[in-house]
């Protein structure tokens, strides 16, 4: 027995591989383990609104004022 691990996705109620399956013949019976992969989120995205406008104006303000202060050359 072969085994390989192959991205597929689910279209109108078909399993689709998005690579050639090299090796797989038409009928032949395979057996499928389903993984289900989470999409990346940007781990940000949890903080997004938890915070009023004001204070994201503050904090944008001190990220402003520091930047200024970096010296380019000492990078």
């Amino acid at each position: 027995m072969v085994t390989r691990t192959v991205e597929a996705i689910f279209e109108n109620g078909v399993l689709r591989p998005l690579n050639e399956l090299e090796g797989v013949e038409e009928h032949d019976k395979v057996i499928i383990t389903i993984e289900k992969v989470e999409p990346v989120r940007n781990p940000l995205l949890k903080y997004a609104g938890i915070m009023s406008d004001e204070e994201a104006r503050e904090i944008n303000q001190i990220i402003e004022d520091e930047f200024e202060r970096i010296d380019p050359n000492g990078w």
